[in-house]
């Protein structure tokens, strides 16, 4: 019996995937407990819409995370910190604090998780942040941080 996964299932497949099973565990596990459906002509339509739409949705995700990514480009965001005696810094800049500023220069709401700092910053100078916007699209913002007394 061929039987369409609705969720994942150990050592069988993963949701979406068709599998040939026994009418036994069909009937008995799998339709049971809800974790497949009947391949039947509608149900098998059915999923080739879904994915259908499913890769459609991903396509316009990746083409929004390539408008920003070139929206960023050319941006740059200035930020202070506060620096004692030779310059040296107190404390750091953070990607919480540098998306707040993203979002007060720029208008443009990055979540903090998204950028990739390796360290935190503890100088003044110019400084190229990573924003993995997208599985495949990363784009890069100038951090500019400034030293106040």
């Amino acid at each position: 019996m061929k039987v369409i996964l609705i969720s994942d299932v150990k050592s069988l497949g993963k949701k979406g995937d068709i599998v040939e099973v026994n009418d036994g565990y069909a009937r008995n596990f799998l339709l049971k407990k809800k974790f497949g459906i009947e391949a039947t002509a509608k149900n098998l339509n059915d999923l080739k819409l879904k994915n259908a739409h499913d890769e459609k949705r991903k396509q316009e995700i990746y083409e929004d995370a390539k408008k920003l990514a070139s929206e960023l480009a050319d941006k740059s965001v200035t930020m202070s910190i506060k620096t004692g005696e030779g310059g040296r810094a107190f404390g750091s800049v953070s990607t919480k604090e540098i998306s707040a500023e993203i979002l007060s220069q720029l208008g443009i709401n990055i979540d903090k998780k998204k950028m990739v700092l390796n360290s935190p910053i503890k100088s003044e100078g110019i400084f190229s942040v990573p924003i993995k916007l997208h599985p495949e699209v990363t784009a890069e913002i100038k951090v500019i941080v400034k030293g106040k007394d």
